[in-house]
């Protein structure tokens, strides 16, 4: 059975300390059972700046078991399925300890952004690339970020409508922003020089 007043003192918690984590959690309905989380791009990554979506189901053994966590925002990272948002993280696995919470786990969940382990993936074609091509990774998570995990998400297409108006093609103008990580001048002057 959830212990719904110990999930009760840890939204609380979370609010409480909101400003300094920018960490919110907020159940979906009246079910407390079902909630959503936010986290912030880890500043010095392809995902600053981006605020992303973390669905949470706390199973029937909560806090004996593990939340079970997976990402609604799309982000491209090694350890986050890009197709379901699934998270490989040992801590919502076998290392989960009823001493953690939610916002601890969001916590791990934002610092695995910041620290990808391309050689236990949940993605494989993602951790190919980050070890292969890091460059590439790096701008794709950034078009990422850009494209779902910023308010101005709608900024891209707006951005690819205006490029293409200039003459240049769609599908050129979208790997070029995406190479670029969303940058439109940028992506303007490679399109110009090319």
């Amino acid at each position: 059975m959830i212990d719904f007043a110990r999930v009760q003192k840890e939204l609380q918690e979370c609010s409480r300390e909101q400003d300094s984590s920018g960490i919110t959690v907020s159940p979906k309905s009246d079910n407390l059972a079902r909630l959503t989380g936010i986290i912030p791009g880890p500043l010095g990554t392809p995902y600053e700046g981006g605020s992303f979506e973390i669905d949470i189901t706390l199973p029937d053994g909560y806090p004996f078991e593990p939340p079970k966590m997976k990402f609604v925002t799309k982000v491209w990272h090694p350890n986050i399925s890009s197709q379901s948002g699934a998270i490989c993280l040992d801590i919502l696995k076998d290392q989960w300890s009823p001493a953690l919470t939610l916002k601890t786990a969001l916590l791990s969940v934002q610092a695995l952004l910041s620290a990808p382990e391309p050689d236990d993936p949940q993605d494989a074609v993602v951790a190919q690339q980050y070890l292969r091509e890091y460059q590439t990774f790096v701008g794709t998570a950034r078009y990422w970020t850009e494209s779902f995990a910023k308010a101005s998400s709608l900024g891209i297409e707006e951005k690819v409508q205006r490029l293409v108006e200039m003459g240049f093609a769609n599908g050129l103008v979208r790997s070029t922003l995406e190479a670029v990580g969303g940058d439109e001048n940028l992506a303007l002057e490679r399109l110009l020089s090319s």
